[in-house]
């Protein structure tokens, strides 16, 4: 039966102004007009039979003599014109059809009607309110339902956000430190991690997320220093990422100084001795197809030390002249540039790039890599792992963009180069997304060539099966690009002036009020707003199974202790090597 049978006498007031999505209601009953509050829901009679108008209140106004005086440039057109009445401002987001066809009480995000003039306004409190948050969370059991915790307006009731929708159209989570970001994250996860197929990877960069294990989740790091003298490798959980596998705007941007005037030289002289170097690579005849199509951006693994001996030698060249040798076009002009790579090939913290194990350099291992970031948990040899959770922590920040964006690329391009029929869609999770998508970049540096993919995969990633999840806690320093094809929001607390502002431009203009939430929400609320969400609103999100090392440390209570903590010994050593694995 119809959840809402409203007698009129009930109404909160009558309906005075209609202007496409925003309603005006006069409210003659002062305590009706002081019980109701901003960002509550509301009811009203539609024009056709059997259905009601579901709105949020965005204002409330008294009594326009009781108000601080304004500037004329800022009082409200309709206070001009009834100043003299109790006014509520209300946004329409949609309508409660009583029966559609079998089914009854439907919620829908559209609305086909507007309310008359002098329609009756009902604040949905109590019972009400209950029954309609409970149709809010009533989603199919076979549907896209995805549980992120429980509506603040109502605690009984569950707030679904639609699977699909999410990562099809992208979602951006963002949050102040210890507004909860990271519980949210965890929490998304844990029901991802349940379907059979799932397929997700998170860019872990301090290394947070090691307490979700499971089944559900694979765990990669990095190698750092000491994983490369002990050889370690993907069977220890431990991934390089061979130079090889860089495209040439990567390379060129770890290894050319653009400020130097010979750059130009050095990114020629480059771009020829690596595709010389994989020309001889693929000199074999199993490989005689790739050769006779193979591009400078090819991931095909090349000898490093053959290029600096090509570039050593150009950069000595003598050539014949009229009567004696003179120097060659790149004389004295590589040196900059091997100097460069020379350098970068004996950093230690660069292991996991040049100094890769053996079984790095074959071209069957690329094949074996992309298998199990990009395939689903079905996929695997072992069934397991749809989660995959890359721990960046021990990657120089220097170059973690480039890392970073390394692999969105080789998800990217796997994707886009696999048969429609066999794609099998994968979630990017973007932790401290700031970090390497970031607003302001240098042209031609590593953060130009890392914010570049990741604006691809924002554009077109949904062509190919990619879903994007930026998450961040200054959404101010992300590239606004990416963050405006994000068509899902879930906004934690946020303090900074900058921040808010980014975020309420990513609101619908009737809803730009639900920023004014975003100073004001609790530890661990939410607000939801996008495709994904049925209704627009604060969600207290539930408690994760496996919590992330993101716990706000409690200074005070450890200052209590009877016995400290610390090893200053064992973090220099650590510091030292560069690496936390001792």
């Amino acid at each position: 039966m119809p959840i809402f049978n409203f007698a009129d006498n009930e109404a909160l007031g009558c309906v005075i102004s209609v202007d496409t999505a925003t309603v005006t209601i006069r409210v003659d009953a002062i305590e009706r007009l002081r019980r109701i509050q901003v960002n509550r829901l509301t009811a009203l009679q539609s024009s056709r039979a059997g259905q009601h108008l579901i709105g949020v209140v965005t204002r409330i106004t008294r009594r326009a003599e009781d108000r601080v005086d304004a500037p004329a440039g800022e009082v409200d057109p309709i206070d001009q014109v009834l100043p003299e009445n109790n006014l509520v401002r209300i946004t329409l987001i949609g309508t409660l059809l009583d029966r559609v066809g079998i089914l009854e009480n439907v919620f829908r995000r559209t609305l086909e009607t507007v309310p008359e003039i002098d329609s009756n306004c009902f604040a949905l409190e109590g019972e009400r309110l209950t029954q309609f948050m409970q149709v809010i969370s009533d989603v199919g059991a076979d549907g896209p339902r995805l549980s992120l915790g429980t509506f603040t307006l109502d605690d009984d009731a569950v707030a679904y956000l639609n699977g699909n929708k999410l990562f099809q159209r992208h979602a951006v989570i963002v949050g102040g430190t210890g507004s909860g970001k990271s519980w949210t994250t965890a929490r998304l996860l844990d029901q991802v991690a349940q379907l059979p197929q799932a397929n997700v990877i998170l860019f872990d960069i301090h290394g947070e997320y090691k307490p979700l294990i499971g089944d559900e989740f694979r765990h990669f790091r990095i190698a750092g220093p000491v994983d490369i003298e002990r050889k370690a490798g993907l069977a220890d959980g431990v991934l390089h990422l061979p130079y090889w596998l860089l495209g040439y705007e990567a390379l060129i941007s770890l290894f050319v100084d653009r400020s130097d005037q010979n750059a130009p030289n050095q990114s020629m002289m480059m771009m020829r001795s690596i595709t010389d170097a994989k020309r001889a690579a693929l000199s074999v005849p199993a490989h005689a197809d790739i050769l006779a199509n193979f591009t400078i951006d090819s991931p095909v693994p090349f000898d490093i030390g053959a290029v600096l001996s090509e570039l050593g030698r150009r950069n000595v060249e003598m050539v014949p002249g009229k009567t004696t040798e003179k120097q060659g076009p790149y004389f004295d002009k590589l040196s900059r540039l091997i100097a460069r790579l020379e350098a970068k090939q004996q950093d230690r913290r660069l292991g996991f790039l040049f100094q890769p194990p053996a079984e790095c350099m074959d071209m069957s291992w690329l094949a074996q890599v992309v298998h199990l970031l990009v395939g689903g948990r079905g996929a695997q040899a072992d069934a397991k792992g749809g989660i995959k959770i890359i721990d960046f922590s021990e990657v120089p920040s220097d170059v973690l963009p480039l890392m970073v964006s390394l692999l969105a690329r080789l998800v990217f391009t796997t994707s886009q180069w696999t048969e429609q029929a066999d794609r099998h869609p994968i979630a990017l999770l973007c932790d401290e997304a700031h970090l390497y998508i970031p607003e302001r970049t240098t042209s031609d540096s590593s953060d130009a060539v890392s914010v570049e993919i990741f604006e691809r995969i924002a554009k077109e990633g949904r062509k190919y099966g990619i879903g994007l999840v930026v998450i961040s806690q200054r959404p101010a320093e992300v590239n606004r690009t990416v963050l405006s094809q994000c068509n899902n929001v879930i906004a934690m607390r946020l303090t900074n002036g900058d921040d808010q502002i980014v975020i309420r431009r990513l609101l619908p203009d009737s809803l730009g009020s639900f920023g004014d939430l975003l100073p004001v929400l609790d530890i661990g609320e939410a607000l939801v707003v996008g495709d994904a969400s049925l209704l627009p609103t604060r969600v207290r999100v539930a408690e994760p199974r496996h919590k992330p090392n993101s716990q706000t440390v409690a200074f005070w209570d450890c200052w209590n202790e009877a016995e400290g903590k610390g090893d200053s010994p064992k973090a220099v050593r650590a510091w030292r090597r560069q690496s936390f694995q001792l």
